[in-house]
C-alpha cells in the first residue's frame, strides 16, 4: 500500500539532505548561543530548549552522513553528476557538527561517563565521512578542498571525545594525584647511620663535634595571589576545589592557606570568590576549557580556523559555480559561513572569559595591563558576569496546600506529567543576597569554636539552641528526630509564627528564617538526594494530606491564609500527636504547631527569637551542605546553580569539612639523633627527591667529602 503519493517521495528523496544538512546547523547555533546561559537561568524553557537541541544535533547529524553515504556512489554515473561532488563536500562539516560547540560537550555529568561511546561514534563516523570523500573521488578541486574540513571535522571531533574523558569520573581525579612517593630510602638511610655510630669523632674532652639543624626539605610556601578576586578563585580552584569534587583528602596547609584567604573577606567578597570557583567547575565538566585554555587547544583552534577561512576562500575564487544548482551553492555557503561563526563566537567567548583574565592578571607589564583593562570593561557591558543564578527556590506547604489545584485534574497522568507540573507551578524563587550575611557570620562563628569536626558537622540546629539554653525546651524537635522530620518541623513552625510577626522588610531575620525555611522545603521535595538519607517524601506526602483535609473541613471559616494559620494553632496539642496518631501515619502537621506554640512561649523579644530561628535554620543549611557529595553539587551547576552548593564551598574553605586530614612532616624524624653534617648529606642527598636537592645543596656548604 503507498501510503504518500509519488510525487511527495520525490520530493522528499530530493530534499531530504538538504533539510537535514541545514537543520544540523542550526541546531549547532541554538546551542552555542543558549547553552552557556543555563548556568545563570532557573527559566525552564531554556534548559528544555538546551536539551532538545543537544539530543537532537547527534542523531540529526548521524543520520545526515548516514544519507549522504547511502545515497553515493550507486552507479558510475553520479560520479559524473556535479551535484554529487557537492554534497559529498558537506561530510566534513557534519563531523564539525558532531564535534559540538565549545560551550557545551555534556548535558549532564553522566555524558562524561560515556565518553567510550562517543569515542565510538568518532571512529564510525570518521569512516563513514572518508568513505564519502572516497567513493566521491574525481580529483577535481572541489574533492581537494574536502581534506582540509576533513581535518578540521576530525579535530573538533576528537576535542569533544578528549573533554568528555578528562571530565568522566575517574580520569578527573587521577589526573590530581600526586606522584607516588615512597619517601627516603630507609635501608640506605640506616646504613649511613650505622657507619657513623661506629666510626662517630669526639674532641679531646669527650664531647662530640657539634651538628647544625638539617635543614627543611620541605618545599617554598606557595604565593598566593592578591590582584584581584578571580585570582584568588583560580588559585582555590586550581589547588583545593579541584581536589574536593574528586574526593581527595588534603593537607591541613592547604586548609590554613584556604582559610587566610577567605575568612577576612566580607561575606559578599566570599560569596563571589565562591561563584568564580563555580563556574570554572562548571566550565571543566560540561565545557571543553580543559583543552581550548591550553597551548595544544590553541594550536588545534589555529589550525581548524585556518583550514576553514581557507577553504571559504578558494571554493569563493577557485571553483566554477556554473555547473552547481544553485540551492546547493547556497547550502554550502551556509555551511561555509556557519562554521565560521561557530569559531568566531567561540573565540569571543574565550577572549572574554574568566580564564584569559587570569592568564592576562598573571603577564604583568604594561600591555597585558592595558588588555586586560580593555577586556574587563568590554565584558562587563556585553555579557553577564552571573556564574548562578543567584536565586533560590522556595516552597511552602501551607500556601501549596490552600491553593486550587483542579486544574491540574484534567492533565493526562502520562509519566505523572499533572504531579510534575503541580510542583513547579507554585514554586517561586528569591534572590539570595540578603541570605549571604547571616550565613557567612555563622561559619565563621564556627570556625572560632572548632574543638571536635566531627561533632560540630553532625550539628542541625542545636548548636545555637545550647548556646541559648533551649535545647530543654527544643531540643526534641531537633536532636530526637531525624532531620527530614526537623525540616518540616520548623518549616511548619516557623510559617505559623510568621504570620502574625511578618516584617515587610527584605533584610529582616524574619524574612531570612521564611525565605530559609522554604529554601530547605524545596530541596527536601524537588532536590532530596542533595539532603542526608531518609524518609522525607512519605513526611512529605503524609503532612500535605492531613493539612488539606484540616482545610476542607473548615474551608467555610478560611478566607485567607493568616486565617488558616490561626486555626491551626488553635488546636489543642497538650497530648503528643504521635500518641494518638501511632507510627503509621507520619504527618508532623500538629507537632509543628506544638513547636510554634513554644516558640511563640519563649520568654524573648520578637527580633531575638527571629536572630535565633534564623541562626537554626542556616546551621540546617550548613549540615545539608556538609552532608551532600560533591557530585550531586555539580549535577545542580547545569540548572542555575544551588546557593547550598556556594555555602558547601565557603565550609571547605574555612575548614568545616573532613577532607583536610593530612600532616605534611620532614623527610627525617626528629626522635632519633641525627648524624654529623657530612654524613648526613651523603645520605639524605640519594633519597630526597629530584625538585628538593638543588635547594638542599644550596642550603649545605660544601664542605669535605
Amino acid at each position: 500500500m503507498q501510503i504518500f503519493p509519488e510525487s511527495v517521495r520525490k520530493l522528499w528523496n530530493e530534499w531530504e539532505l538538504r533539510l537535514m544538512v541545514l537543520l544540523s546547523l542550526l541546531l549547532q547555533v541554538v546551542l552555542i548561543i543558549f547553552s552557556n546561559r543555563r548556568k545563570y537561568t532557573v527559566t525552564p524553557w531554556i534548559r528544555i530548549l538546551v536539551w532538545s537541541a543537544y539530543l537532537s544535533a547527534d542523531w540529526v547529524a548521524t543520520v545526515s552522513l548516514g544519507t549522504l553515504s547511502n545515497s553515493q556512489g550507486d552507479s558510475e554515473g553520479k560520479l559524473l553528476d556535479p551535484n554529487y561532488t557537492l554534497m559529498a563536500f558537506w561530510a566534513p562539516f557534519l563531523l564539525l557538527h558532531l564535534g559540538g560547540p565549545d560551550t557545551i560537550t555534556a548535558y549532564s555529568l553522566e555524558d562524561n561517563e560515556l565518553w567510550l561511546r562517543h569515542l565510538l561514534g568518532l571512529v564510525v563516523q570518521v569512516g563513514v565521512a572518508f568513505y564519502v570523500f572516497l567513493r566521491s573521488w574525481a580529483g577535481t578541486r572541489l574533492t581537494f578542498l574536502s581534506i582540509p574540513m576533513l581535518v578540521a571535522g576530525i579535530i573538533k571531533y576528537g576535542e569533544r571525545t578528549w573533554v568528555l574523558r578528562s571530565a568522566s569520573k575517574n580520569h578527573f581525579r587521577d589526573s590530581l594525584l600526586p606522584v607516588p612517593d615512597p619517601g627516603p630510602d630507609y635501608a640506605d638511610f640506616m646504613n649511613g647511620y650505622s657507619s657513623w655510630k661506629d666510626e662517630r669523632q669526639v674532641d679531646r674532652t669527650g664531647r662530640e663535634i657539634g651538628e647544625k639543624p638539617l635543614p627543611s626539605t620541605v618545599g617554598d610556601g606557595i604565593t598566593v595571589p592578591s590582584r584581584n578576586y578571580i585570582d584568588k578563585a583560580y588559585f582555590l580552584f586550581k589547588n583545593q576545589f579541584k581536589h574536593l569534587y574528586a574526593d581527595l583528602i588534603l593537607s591541613l596547609d592547604d586548609q590554613k592557606t584556604s582559610e587566610g584567604i577567605i575568612r577576612y573577606m566580607s561575606s559578599e567578597d566570599a560569596f563571589k570568590v565562591a561563584e568564580m570557583e563555580l563556574n570554572f567547575m562548571y566550565d571543566v565538566l560540561y565545557t571543553k576549557a580543559t583543552v581550548i585554555y591550553s597551548l595544544l587547544g590553541i594550536l588545534l583552534r589555529s589550525t581548524s580556523f585556518s583550514f576553514t577561512i581557507s577553504t571559504l576562500a578558494a571554493f569563493h575564487f577557485f571553483i566554477d559555480k556554473h555547473e552547481f544548482s544553485n540551492i546547493d551553492i547556497d547550502i554550502t555557503y551556509l555551511l561555509l559561513f556557519g562554521a565560521i561563526f561557530l569559531e568566531v563566537y567561540a573565540l569571543t567567548k574565550l577572549i572574554l572569559s574568566d580564564w584569559s583574565i587570569v592568564w592576562l592578571s598573571s603577564k604583568k607589564n604594561s600591555l597585558t595591563d592595558s588588555i586586560y583593562r580593555a577586556i574587563t570593561s568590554f565584558r562587563s557591558v556585553i555579557t553577564s558576569d552571573k556564574g548562578w543564578s543567584r536565586r533560590m527556590a522556595q516552597n511552602n506547604l501551607i500556601d501549596s496546600c490552600l491553593r486550587d489545584k483542579t486544574k491540574f485534574n484534567q492533565v493526562p497522568r502520562f509519566f505523572d506529567m499533572n504531579k510534575f507540573l503541580e510542583r513547579y507551578w507554585y514554586m517561586t524563587w528569591e534572590k539570595v543576597d540578603d541570605m549571604k550575611e547571616p550565613i557567612f557570620s555563622l561559619l565563621l562563628e564556627m570556625t572560632n569554636d572548632v574543638r571536635d569536626l566531627r561533632s560540630l558537622l553532625k550539628h542541625r540546629g542545636d548548636y545555637v539552641i545550647t548556646k541559648r539554653g533551649f535545647i530543654e525546651t527544643l531540643g526534641w524537635s531537633i536532636v530526637d528526630v531525624e532531620f527530614d522530620h526537623s525540616i518540616l518541623l520548623w518549616h511548619i513552625a516557623t510559617d505559623l509564627c510568621s504570620y502574625s510577626d511578618d516584617d515587610p522588610n527584605p533584610k529582616s531575620r524574619c524574612k531570612i528564617s521564611k525565605c530559609l525555611s522554604e529554601y530547605m522545603l524545596y530541596l527536601l521535595v524537588m532536590c532530596p538526594f542533595m539532603l542526608p538519607k531518609g524518609i522525607g517524601e512519605f513526611r512529605f506526602r503524609d503532612t500535605c494530606s492531613e493539612t488539606k483535609r484540616f482545610f476542607q473541613q473548615r474551608s467555610e471559616s478560611i478566607s485567607n491564609r493568616n486565617e488558616a494559620c490561626r486555626l491551626l494553632l488553635e488546636v489543642d496539642t497538650e497530648v503528643e500527636p504521635r500518641e494518638v496518631k501511632g507510627d503509621k501515619s507520619k504527618s508532623v502537621l500538629f507537632e509543628a504547631c506544638r513547636l510554634a506554640k513554644e516558640l511563640k512561649s519563649q520568654n524573648m523579644e520578637m527580633g531575638e527569637k527571629w536572630m535565633m530561628v534564623s541562626h537554626v535554620w542556616v546551621e540546617m543549611l550548613c549540615h545539608a551542605a556538609s552532608h551532600c557529595g560533591w557530585i550531586q553539587h555539580g549535577q545542580q551547576l547545569r540548572r542555575g546553580g544551588e546557593l547550598l552548593t556556594h555555602v558547601c564551598l565557603l565550609m571547605s574553605h574555612l575548614g568545616l569539612t573532613e577532607q583536610f586530614q593530612i600532616l605534611e612532616g620532614e623527610n627525617i624524624p626528629k626522635t632519633i639523633p641525627k648524624p654529623p653534617l657530612f654524613t648526613r648529606r651523603r645520605a639524605a642527598h640519594s633519597c630526597l627527591p629530584s625538585y628538593v636537592t638543588p635547594r638542599f645543596n644550596r642550603a649545605i656548604p660544601n664542605i669535605g667529602r
